[in-house]
C-alpha cells in the first residue's frame, strides 16, 4: 500500500526541549487513523510537522511520494490535505462564510463564480448552506466548526487532519460532523479525547505518549454501552496509556 503522509524519524525540539522525540508514522489510503494521549503530549505539534507548520530539527517528511523540506515544498501539498485547527477562531478570516469557504478554490485557480458555486455545495453538503451569507465570527461554536469543515471539503482534499473536531460543538451540528466525517472517503488522522467519535471513525490508533508515538490495539468492551478503548503495544504488551479517557 502506498503512503499518502509518511513521517521517518521526525524530531521536534522548542526552547531546547524535545518536544516529539523519533516519530515514525505512515498513513495509506483509505487509512483512519486515530492518535490519542494526554494534554501537552504534542498531538497537536505532530499535526503541524505534518504539514510544514513546525518544522523538525531531524528526519524526514513525505507527502504523496515527494520530499518536503521546505515552504515551498509543503505549500505545493498542503492543498490537498485538509487541517482541522482545535480552536476555529484561528481558521475563520474571510467577513462573511461564503468567502472563507471559497477562499480554498479561490487559490486552487477557480474562477470566483465557480469558487462559490464550489463552496455553496459544500456548504449544503454540511447541512449549513443558510449559513452562507452570516457573518464568520458571530457564529456559534458549533457552526463555526461546520463552516471551518466546509471550507476544506470545498478543495476536495485527500487528506484529513482533525485536531479535536467535536470540542465546543452543540449536538445538532456534532451530528451533521459526524455524518460527513463517515461519509468521507479520504484518509484521516484523527486526534481526538472523544471515544466515540474514534469507535465510529478510526480504522487503527496510535498513542503519544512523553513525545514518542507508540503503536496501540484498538477495541471495545461491552458494558452498558460500546465505547472504543485504546491501549498502546509496549514491549511488556498492552496497557493503558497515561492520561487515558477510557
Amino acid at each position: 500500500m502506498s503512503d499518502l503522509l509518511h513521517l521517518d524519524g521526525i524530531c521536534v525540539r522548542r526552547d531546547g526541549q524535545s518536544v516529539l522525540e523519533d516519530i515514525n508514522l505512515r498513513l495509506g489510503l483509505g487509512e483512519r487513523l486515530a492518535i490519542v494521549g494526554p494534554n501537552g503530549a504534542g498531538k497537536t505539534t505532530l499535526l503541524r510537522a505534518l504539514v510544514g507548520l513546525e518544522r523538525a530539527a531531524s528526519g524526514s517528511v513525505h507527502l504523496f511520494g515527494e520530499a518536503c523540506g521546505t515552504e515551498r515544498q509543503f505549500r505545493l501539498h498542503r492543498p490537498r490535505i485538509g487541517f482541522l485547527f482545535q480552536d476555529s477562531d484561528d481558521q475563520l478570516f474571510c467577513p462573511s462564510v461564503i468567502e472563507d469557504v471559497a477562499f480554498g478554490p479561490l487559490n486552487m485557480g477557480l474562477c470566483p463564480a465557480e469558487a462559490e458555486r464550489t463552496a455553496r455545495i459544500a456548504l449544503d453538503g454540511l447541512g449549513i448552506a443558510h449559513l452562507a451569507e452570516r457573518i464568520s465570527h458571530r457564529l456559534s461554536g458549533g457552526e463555526k466548526r461546520l463552516v471551518c469543515l466546509a471550507g476544506l471539503m470545498a478543495m476536495k482534499p485527500r487528506v484529513l487532519l482533525l485536531d479535536e473536531p467535536t470540542n465546543g460543538i452543540d449536538a445538532t451540528n456534532e451530528a451533521r460532523l459526524r455524518e460527513a466525517l463517515a461519509a468521507y472517503d479520504g484518509a484521516m488522522i484523527l486526534v481526538s479525547h472523544d471515544t466515540t467519535l474514534i469507535a465510529d471513525l478510526a480504522t487503527r490508533a496510535m498513542v503519544l505518549e512523553a513525545g514518542r508515538l507508540l503503536p496501540a490495539t484498538l477495541h471495545s468492551h461491552a458494558h452498558t454501552h460500546v465505547h472504543a478503548h485504546v491501549h498502546a503495544i509496549h514491549a511488556h504488551g498492552p496497557h493503558e496509556p497515561s492520561g487515558s479517557t477510557s
